[in-house]
């Protein structure tokens, strides 16, 4: 099961729906969309919830991922999908929770005063609205109208209409603003809402329809008697025999009116509830009903989010089920020593990474570009001591070192080609010609050095600025004809000062050539006249004597 690719795993269980292929896709791949989940989310349970999703989704669209190339990026983007929606979700019931707290505080201290300072330019303030605007606001804070009734109302999208009330309310307080009256959108939005539309006297709407009927009727008599002009004697003494019956029952109307705003005054009399009762009442049902509709919808969320979780927790143990069996099956087999030597050679590439992950100083951005080949590699020997794998990460970082010099050696002939054998100035200036894009922390530990003698037949080399484990790195020395690395230990004092004694005393070579016609001397006291500063002349005479006392150790 180990050997076959995720394709064959996932194509076997969309086909079977084996268990045991896609156990061992969740073997595989579990750690990787848990640490993402969990590098976003910071949250452990979260971040379970989150991967049981992923896997979850994998299950049903095993059938279409069956041929896709790499099973691991379907798996990050998912997960990270996932729990980027997982955050907003928690971000917009924080920010829930955080407005009714703010609006409960709001009615709670200062609503009444921010109130008696909004009410006298709230209708100015709405009238300088754009009608969409106006008529957002109203649907919202004066009818109290949620998102989708709002959206149904304008013909707009839920998004479109909240957008639409936000803006609404913006420009609100940017208007009370400029009136001298210093108050947030949210506080806004809550005075409003609370205070915008006061209850009418009760009865006063029978009141007016009332009126409004007789009103009607002694208009209609008025009409009448108006048409009747027009008429003969005889239609006009039937009209106005039908107009005294319409205006007396009009007269038996208004006076029942009348009579019914009386018991409508008695009972207004005997009410016992006040008015500010009764506003603080209506506000509290509407911020009851708020919260409500608010719990609701984040349980409708939740039921949403949550409706496949018991099948996935499900089928997880179920896969851990199966995971134990093959984990026994494999232990009743017979020994395999070859086996057992990959394990254990994955085990000491783990130990590897580990070791890497808890000391940050050790890592050079070059590993960016080793492959799980250089871990392997790196990982060959035994890993007991300290110094072992102090060896083996240097052993990884040449490996990466490695990599970038065989990418910057093609580009840097590139860039001579380009411009006429000039070399660059700056290792940046080589981007362009490398054949992918180079992360620029790679570029930025490496710079040029003057050549020294015989140093690959070129005036310049690019080497790193500086070792990380001086007793175990390796130089590289870097040119467009090729490049070479110095081994362990290459960073000590010693040869560094050598180096640099060459690279002063080139000016000194360069006349002795120019007189001769000879590159190097056989003796170097013969570059004597040709220096011509005290750091050169200290140079020489320290190169001179180590030459001889280095002559006389091979005599020995």
């Amino acid at each position: 099961m180990n050997e076959l690719s995720d394709q064959s795993l996932l194509r076997d269980y969309a086909k079977r729906r084996s268990e045991i292929a896609f156990a061992e896709i969740v073997r595989r791949h579990v750690d990787l969309v848990y640490s993402a989940a969990l590098r976003m989310v910071r949250d452990p349970h979260t971040a379970q919830d989150v991967t049981q999703t992923v896997f979850l989704a994998l299950a049903k669209q095993a059938p279409q991922l069956a041929d896709h190339p790499v099973l691991s990026g379907w798996l990050h983007c998912t997960a990270r999908n996932l729990a980027s929606k997982s955050i907003r979700s928690d971000l917009r019931r924080c920010a829930r929770e955080q407005e009714a707290v703010a609006m409960n505080e709001l009615i709670a201290t200062d609503s009444d005063a921010v109130w008696k300072e909004v009410a006298p330019h709230l209708d100015d303030a709405l009238g300088e609205l754009s009608e969409p605007d106006r008529d957002a606001l109203l649907l919202r804070y004066f009818e109290r109208k949620s998102a989708r009734e709002m959206a149904q109302a304008l013909g707009i999208t839920d998004d479109a209409a909240q957008k639409r009330v936000s803006r609404a309310v913006e420009r609100l307080r940017e208007f009370f603003s400029k009136r001298g009256v210093t108050v947030g959108a949210s506080g806004l939005a809550v005075v409003i809402s609370a205070n915008a539309v006061q209850a009418a006297p009760i009865g006063f709407a029978i009141t007016i329809s009332s009126a409004l009927v007789g009103t009607t009727l002694a208009s209609a008599a008025t009409a009448t008697a108006i048409k009747t002009i027009a008429m003969t004697t005889l239609q006009k003494s039937l009209i106005t025999a039908i107009v005294v019956a319409a205006v007396g029952a009009g007269i038996y109307e208004v006076q029942e009116a009348s009579k019914l705003r009386s018991e409508i005054q008695s009972l207004r009399e005997q009410q016992t509830l006040s008015t500010s009762d009764f506003q603080k009442l209506a506000s509290e049902r509407d911020n009851a009903l708020r919260d409500l509709a608010a719990l609701q919808a984040d349980r409708e969320r939740m039921s949403r989010s949550s409706a496949e979780l018991p099948k996935l927790r499900g089928e997880v143990a179920r896969l851990r089920e199966v995971e134990r069996e093959l984990a026994q099956l494999k232990a009743e087999e017979s020994f395999n020593p070859a086996e057992a030597e990959m394990k254990s050679w994955l085990a000491r590439v783990n130990q590897l990474k580990q070791r890497l992950e808890a000391m940050p100083d050790q890592r050079t951005p070059e590993l960016q570009l080793v492959t799980e080949q250089d871990w392997l590699n790196a990982a060959r020997g035994g890993l007991e001591t300290d110094k072992d794998f102090r060896k083996a990460l240097s052993q990884l970082r040449a490996a990466g070192e490695d990599k970038f010099a065989r990418m910057l050696q093609p580009a840097w002939t590139r860039f001579l080609e380009a411009n006429r054998g000039k070399h660059p100035s700056d290792l940046a200036q080589l981007q362009p010609y490398f054949d992918a894009a180079v992360d620029t922390a790679i570029l930025r530990r490496y710079e040029f050095v003057p050549a020294g003698k015989n140093q690959m037949g070129s005036d310049w080399l690019v080497t790193q600025k500086a070792s990380v484990d001086e007793e175990f790195d390796g130089r590289f020395k870097i040119s467009p004809n090729g490049w070479s690395s110095s081994g362990a230990g290459a960073w000590k004092k010693r040869d560094l000062e050598q180096e640099s004694i060459y690279n002063l005393l080139s000016p000194a070579k360069k006349a002795y050539q120019q007189e001769y016609g000879v590159s190097e001397p056989s003796d170097y006291a013969r570059l004597r006249p040709f220096v011509t500063t005290p750091e050169q002349q200290a140079a020489l005479e320290k190169l001179i004597e180590e030459i001889k006392v280095r002559k006389e150790s091979e005599a020995q």
